[in-house]
């Protein structure tokens, strides 16, 4: 009886470390935005809908081209909540990737927690931002074990 509880337990373990290692290895990696990247005039929130859902580990890749006399700059700033999203209220926000960053392979950001993860940009005061466009919201879910 207790060979069965042990050799119960021990393939259980291993079923629950089989199935957190696929969840891991299946993590992707995503740019933001797709072809277009982080810009101005584009709508990331309709993006990230039809781009959806987002899973836990994956990785979001924000790409733009470090600004010059031509190229505004850029920036990718987390929001602390859904108000401060909404609002495009900066003051508590945490500055994630500055201008500089977003060149070359771009700057990744891993979805490493199931929480609410509030993207957008500050720079030109914000004005994207309050428009609705250079802005998103990605809630990672945990992956299905299996396909």
């Amino acid at each position: 009886m207790a060979i069965t509880m042990s050799f119960g337990k021990g393939l259980l373990i291993l079923l629950l470390t089989l199935v957190a290692t696929l969840a891991i290895s299946q993590a992707e990696t995503v740019v933001v935005g797709g072809s277009e990247g982080w810009r101005y005039g584009y709508n990331y929130t309709d993006w990230a809908l039809k781009h959806g859902p987002f899973f836990l580990n994956d990785t979001l890749v924000f790409r733009y081209p470090p600004p010059n006399d031509t190229v505004k700059p850029h920036s990718v700033y987390l929001l602390p909540n859904l108000y401060s999203f909404l609002t495009c209220d900066f003051k508590a926000a945490t500055l994630v990737a500055p201008p500089n960053q977003g060149g070359g392979d771009g700057f990744s950001y891993t979805l490493s927690r199931v929480r609410p993860n509030y993207f957008a940009s500050r720079e030109g005061n914000g004005d994207d931002c309050t428009k609705g466009l250079m802005k998103f919201a990605a809630i990672p879910l945990y992956r299905p074990p299996f396909p």
